[in-house]
């Protein structure tokens, strides 16, 4: 038998969903920033987006203000179990979703036990279902009262997240195996605290490094307040992490700077959490190239903000990446995983599970595409020993993509928002959920 096909028994096949990007009906931060500022993103769309290879396409909904207020989203709140039915017929056996924060606790020490009873009501569908749950404790958004407190850049407010969590942990730590407790924190404070694209829209390195050791501290302390109810929990994070390459191989100035980003931007959260984690995640998105001090992103980051990166690292100059380009205009790699989790591994001998991983592609041109090419690295991963646990697809559903809004379609389940939210598999999705069978199949006969 092939051995790169030997995935793990009781491996995780699954979707990732984010609650703010798919529920509906949620007050956050985020949806009184959306608001404020909607028409000031539609009308500069053109010059944000107008290189992107779709906007054509996209340029209607992209100048549409209303594009940029998640609203109902796609009302999985409402629908989530015709969501995880959706699940168990794409053959996956696993599922990855956040607590809204804002939804259990709207005032400060003030829990709604109807939104609390909703989770619980979650993870016990999805048990029905075979589905293994995978918690997600904080993705990006914070209750408008936290946020008005200052949010992580106060140290101080971490006993507000230390009272959150142990909330989480009374409700739900027996009822779970998994749990996520930050998701994203590198690009949260990026793109919160030092380019200024989402909100609060600071760009204060001061803020940024502030922000960064706390959520350090607030993983930390949500480690332990888990293990203490429930010792068997397996907890670990999801930071985003990129395939940073040298752009010439061997030459000093471009393996500086290579080793240099990749520190900063994969490890240096990582280094300091890595006792206080039973496994990495990983979301995987872009491949990233460097050439001394010129940066060549896979993600072609639109013109405002590669201005703004360019005042936070003078000298560093942005060069185009090749194609194929996906609908937001990142370099396709999938293959690029592969480096990555022999670099996880290395360095923390601790189980992988691929926490988000995928493209967006209205068309469904390269999904399946990139669907196989992630398979195949992972193939190539275990068979020289890494120890990958899991794979959740980005996203189950078609999302509100944060600054981008509604045109961005990630979903294995398209979603027609203008008539009655109507689910649609993707083809590609059949051939994922074809291919997992397989590979079951593959285990059920060793």
């Amino acid at each position: 038998m092939d051995k790169q096909k030997n995935f793990p028994k009781n491996f995780l096949w699954g979707a990732s969903t984010a609650a703010h990007q798919v529920e509906g009906g949620n007050y956050n931060n985020w949806t009184v920033w959306e608001l404020e500022n909607a028409h000031e993103l539609a009308k500069t769309a053109k010059h944000k987006l107008g290189q992107l290879p779709v906007w054509e396409d996209i340029k209607d909904q992209a100048q549409d203000p209303d594009n940029y207020v998640s609203g109902k989203a796609v009302e999985h709140y409402l629908r989530f179990k015709e969501d995880f039915d959706l699940l168990k017929s794409l053959n996956l056996n696993a599922f990855r979703f956040s607590i809204e924060w804002s939804r259990i606790e709207p005032r400060e020490g003030d829990w709604d036990p109807e939104a609390l009873r909703h989770y619980h009501e979650c993870i016990d569908e999805l048990k029905k279902r075979g589905i293994e749950p995978l918690l997600n404790i904080w993705h990006l958004t914070l209750p408008v009262w936290f946020a008005d407190k200052g949010g992580f850049e106060k140290t101080k407010n971490l006993k507000h997240w230390q009272r959150f969590v142990n909330k989480i942990a009374d409700e739900y730590g027996s009822e779970i195996n998994h749990v996520i407790t930050i998701n994203e924190p590198n690009v949260y404070m990026t793109y919160s605290y030092m380019v200024g694209e989402f909100p609060p829209q600071k760009t204060s390195l001061v803020s940024s490094i502030r922000v960064y050791l706390n959520l350090i501290r607030a993983h930390k302390l949500a480690y332990k307040i888990l293990k203490v109810a429930n010792p068997k929990l397996q907890i670990g994070l999801a930071p985003q992490l990129a395939n940073i390459q040298a752009k010439r191989p061997h030459n000093f100035f471009d393996e500086v700077a290579t080793k240099t980003v990749r520190y900063l931007w994969n490890w240096f959260f990582l280094r300091r959490v890595r006792k206080q984690m039973d496994f990495v995640g990983i979301n995987y998105y872009f491949t990233d190239y460097y050439k001394g001090f010129v940066w060549g992103k896979g993600n072609q980051i639109v013109r405002d903000d590669q201005e703004r990166y360019l005042k936070i690292l003078p000298g560093m100059k942005r060069f185009n990446a090749s194609v194929p380009l996906s609908d937001l205009g990142v370099y396709m790699e999938p293959e690029g995983l592969y480096p990555i989790l022999l670099r996880v591994w290395a360095r923390y001998q601790k189980p992988i599970i691929i926490t988000e991983n995928g493209v967006a592609d209205a068309r469904d041109q390269y999904r399946q595409w990139w669907l196989e090419q992630s398979i195949i690295a992972m193939e190539r991963a275990l068979s020289e020993g890494v120890d990958v646990r899991g794979y959740f697809h980005w996203s189950l559903l078609d999302n509100f993509e944060w600054a981008y809004g509604w045109w961005p379609k990630f979903g294995l389940v398209e979603v027609d928002r203008a008539n009655g939210m109507k689910r649609t598999i993707r083809p590609s999705a059949l051939w994922f959920a074809g291919k997992i069978k397989k590979l079951k199949d593959i285990d059920q006969a060793r």
